[in-house]
């Protein structure tokens, strides 16, 4: 028997970990007993961290790290909410000034033991903390483990867990309460030792070893302290903490245990880890919800309701008083009509449908999103121990306010201010030492400009993954150049170095460039695979681009780029040939990316000609067009990029088009062909829409295909003009069932003028339109004519003649009869 109902022996308070209720009555039973000494599960490396627990900064949740110093990966958190019973616990010695120890097996042995069972079973993790208090391992041996808090609710008659411990515990009437607080603990024990007694160890074969360690501590406190002790663990504990033993025997299952060097120091958590069954976690579905029952003195139903109102009433829902009362009332309705002493989450989440949310999941998932589960980051002192590298990114945060948060959040960066800029070398050097804080994103701009969009979310493992990236170095920067080097002496692949090239002009490591241009120019003269060139010569296009804006040197990197564009024209032609269909739409990505690249060395590498390898590159894309052994996707998109970039007339364009659709070909080619020319392509809907020549081509091609082979084009088809937008695909068939205008010229390949379009481009009108353009894009400073209207023969520079200003704004852009 226990202290708990007894006054002999230390007292045992058995809990159920991150309960709000076994939280409270800890907290009245050290009232009550008033305790020399208070022993807690978890690791007793982590003593010298407790006096930590009472600084100010120190804010729940937040959690113990350990992690082996030889391999920081291999790590194990204990988390700790506000409503944990252990951290109730510890808050009350320190405030009492009673000493508080850890007295679980070290971490030191259990780091060791998840090494050995991930080696023994191929597992590909380590020691994750559980939120039991004890490290779970990925690759420990399976097991049939129970769930006691599960066996005791079935045996009471309930088939949900968390409801039968909601009523048995959490949801106490306050006039119900025990004189004794301490007896709750000495029930529960009893139920445990029943549980025992049937399931042994309950398929924890580890808690064995555990428990041994955690006799041997009590032990030596009570030759300390006496009886006058509390310990606070696990209820499954407490059977085996009272259970009679010999110390002989308790050291017998220790030895040999492995052990490795541990380093552990306090990490801030959060709500959302909490609520994890796997890897950090602590599996519990509602630590919002535990948290509000904890810190919520009365009415607690009342003031959960109000909480939810107000999130409601922020996303502009509309919520009353009323709304408020009528869900208290239903959700207390609901309980009684369940048998249950007070409302709990479920009732009170049909409440909040029903009422608040008017029968909807959406708003609803946002109350589990943000209140259910919480938002909630905990915080650690300054005064924490911290390896050095997490010491320099925590400056760079404050410098930079960059706050390490765990909501998502986007941020936007101009990278012609000084501290944006900083930011975007902190976020590109943290992802090449792989702590993925950041990640870009599409924004407003596209990549490569003077903009950069990045999506913000701060994990608690990252300190992990900071303790690894420690061993290339002391600080972001160093640590950033060492692994980049070292990356780049090891890569095997050019499209490797030429992403790390990329990466190291991005994050601005010019010390490590020097070894990174090396072993790009060594992997560009080995490589004589044209794929593996084509695949490469984006990433050095984009980042010469990159160099540009953030005006880095990159003349060598420049040079290297232009000579892997050059081997890319003589060898793309004979690698297009004789290939399958996933062997062609790989290499017409290619195409697309060394298209792209090319623009870019045009523009921005000035040791070559760039416009001798423009005209060289296309050279290269009239020879694929016009082969007929080139594969049917690749010339479709080769003639697109010629006729885009104004080298290919449409009269030509047509023709090819006529040919690649004429009967003679295989009607799969000529899918082909119609998928290359304009399917996945920016405008290539626009293209038919804009051109009834070629869109009269396509429609008399498709109405010609033969029944039996049409459905074996389909698919093709529908993959083309799927990735159209709505309106695209509809003006596509508005003008298809139409067909040719009445009265107005026919769409053929003919080169009659198709309906609304002129024979060809009227330059005086286009020019027209390039005064407004430079308006709007902010490139005049100084005054011009006025954007109401343009005067595209420059007879009334000073737009002053308002006959000419009304007939020039009046008549239509583009609308040349």
């Amino acid at each position: 028997m226990t202290r708990a109902a007894c006054s002999a022996g230390p007292l045992l308070l058995g809990v159920r970990h991150h309960g709000p209720g076994s939280a409270r009555a800890v907290r009245a039973a050290l009232e009550a007993a008033r305790p020399r000494a208070v022993l807690i599960e978890g690791p007793p490396e982590g003593d010298a961290l407790l006096p930590l627990a009472a600084d100010e900064q120190m804010r729940p949740p937040v959690a113990l790290l350990a992690h082996a110093v030889d391999d920081p990966g291999q790590a194990a958190f204990w988390p700790l909410a506000s409503f944990s019973p252990e951290w109730v616990a510890i808050r009350w010695a320190l405030a009492h000034d009673v000493p508080v120890r850890f007295i679980d097996l070290p971490a030191a042995n259990s780091l060791a033991m998840a090494q050995a069972a991930e080696r023994e079973t191929g597992g590909d993790g380590g020691a994750d903390g559980d939120g039991s208090g004890e490290p779970s391992t990925a690759g420990s041996p399976a097991h049939a483990p129970i769930d006691p808090i599960g066996v005791l609710a079935e045996t009471a008659g309930y088939d949900d867990p968390e409801r039968w411990w909601e009523d048995v515990v959490e949801h106490r009437a306050q006039g119900g309460e025990a004189a004794d607080p301490r007896a709750r603990f000495a029930a529960l024990a009893e139920a445990m030792t029943a549980l025992r007694e049937v399931y042994g160890d309950g398929g924890h074969p580890r808690d064995t070893v555990r428990e041994a360690y955690m006799r041997i501590q009590l032990r030596k406190s009570v030759k300390e302290f006496g009886d006058d002790i509390a310990v606070v663990c696990g209820a499954w504990h407490v059977p085996a903490l009272v259970t009679r033993t010999t110390l002989a025997a308790d050291r017998a299952l220790l030895k040999g245990l492995p052990k490795v060097k541990a380093e552990l120091t306090w990490v801030p958590w959060s709500h959302r880890r909490l609520a994890r069954h796997s890897g950090y976690g602590a599996g519990i579905d509602s630590p919002g919800w535990y948290g509000h029952l904890f810190e919520t003195a009365d009415r607690p139903i009342e003031r959960w309701m109000t909480k939810v109102a107000g999130l409601l009433r922020d996303e502009d829902r509309f919520v009353s008083s009323a709304h408020v009362i009528e869900a208290v009332r239903l959700a207390e309705t609901l309980a009684a009509m369940r048998g249950r002493p007070l409302a709990g989450l479920s009732e009170t989440t049909d409440a909040i449908r029903a009422v608040m949310c008017e029968g909807s999941d959406v708003p609803l998932a946002l109350v589990q999103d943000r209140l259910t589960v919480g938002e909630t980051l905990g915080e650690v002192p300054d005064t924490a121990p911290a390896v050095p590298l997490q010491r320099d990114l925590t400056r760079h945060q404050r410098t930079l306010r960059l706050k390490p948060e765990a909501v998502e959040r986007e941020l936007e960066l101009d990278l012609r201010k000084d501290t944006d800029a900083a930011r975007s070398r902190l976020l590109h050097r943290l992802r090449i030492l792989a702590v993925g804080w950041g990640e870009p994103v599409a924004g407003r701009a596209s990549t490569g400009t003077f903009r950069e969009s990045w999506r913000l979310c701060w994990e608690p493992e990252l300190y992990v993954r900071v303790a690894e990236a420690g061993t290339w170095g002391t600080t972001v920067l160093a640590a950033a150049i060492a692994k980049a080097e070292t990356q780049a002496v090891s890569a095997t692949a050019l499209a490797e170095v030429t992403a790390l090239a990329e990466h190291c002009l991005l994050a601005e490591l010019p010390d490590a460039l020097p070894v990174v241009m090396r072993a790009l120019a060594d992997r560009a003269a080995l490589d004589a695979d044209v794929g593996h060139l084509a695949d490469a010569l984006p990433a050095l296009a984009r980042t010469l681009r990159y160099g540009d804006v953030r005006s880095t040197d990159t003349a060598a990197l420049g040079e290297v780029a232009a000579g892997l564009a050059e081997r890319i024209c003589v060898g793309l032609p004979p690698a297009c040939t004789g290939l399958d269909a996933d062997g062609a739409a790989e290499l017409r990505r290619r195409v697309d990316g060394v298209h792209t690249a090319i623009g870019l060395l045009t523009g921005f590498v000035q040791a070559v000609d760039g416009a001798g390898l423009r005209e060289r590159w296309t050279a290269v894309l009239h020879k694929l067009a016009a082969r007929d052994m080139v594969a049917g996707v690749i010339r479709g998109r080769a003639a697109r990029l010629l006729l885009d970039e104004g080298r290919l007339a449409e009269d030509a364009a047509a023709r090819l088009m006529g040919l690649a659709l004429s009967p003679c070909t295989p009607p799969a080619d000529a899918a082909a062909w119609i998928e290359g020319f304009v399917g996945g392509a920016a405008g290539g809907g626009m293209l038919l829409v804009h051109d009834e020549r070629l869109l009269g081509l396509v429609d008399a091609w498709l109405t010609g295909v033969p029944a039996d082979t049409f459905a074996d084009v389909l698919p093709l088809l529908r993959r083309t003009f799927s990735v159209y937008e709505a309106g695209v695909r509809r003006t596509l068939g508005e003008l298809v069932r139409r067909g040719p205008s009445a009265g107005g010229p026919t769409a053929t390949a003919t080169g009659t003028t198709a309906p609304g379009f002129g024979p060809g481009l009227d330059g005086a009108r286009a020019d027209a339109v390039v005064p407004v353009l430079r308006l709007l894009l902010g490139l005049d400073t100084g005054t011009g004519p006025d954007p109401g209207g343009v005067d595209p023969d420059n007879s009334d520079p000073d737009n002053r003649d308002p006959d000419k200003r009304v007939e020039n704004a009046e008549e239509p852009l583009g609308a040349t009869g």
